[in-house]
């Protein structure tokens, strides 16, 4: 396996560790390849996908750069849960440093209303 693979999976087991999605305030899930940016939020407790959101959804404008892009998706994604009457999250940023492509998603899903 690559070393930044093997790297990026420690610190993801290490955050989990810490943090934990449950109905009421569910997990904020970051995934992000070269190309593509993919969110989910998870209700650990039951195992459960309540929403999700990428850039390669229908409802994205893929318009500008990725981090552009990743807003979107961050804005797409608390209008779905604001549908499913979830505000509350949890950031689970997935092993990922917190800037580019992953803060901008952040920040677009505090934009949408969700409170970390």
């Amino acid at each position: 396996m690559d070393v930044k693979v093997v790297r990026r999976q420690k610190l993801k087991w290490r955050i989990r560790k810490k943090i934990n999605g449950v109905a009421a305030k569910p997990r904020l899930s970051v995934f992000r390849s070269n190309k593509e940016i993919y969110c989910q939020l998870i209700d650990d407790v039951t195992g459960v996908t309540i929403a999700s959101a990428n850039s390669r959804g229908k409802d994205i404008d893929a318009k500008g750069n990725k981090v552009e892009i990743a807003k979107l998706v961050g804005k797409s994604l608390a209008a779905k849960a604001k549908a499913k009457g979830i505000e509350n999250c949890v950031f689970d940023r997935g092993g990922y440093l917190y800037h580019g492509r992953v803060k901008a998603v952040a920040d677009g899903a505090r934009e949408g209303g969700m409170i970390f």
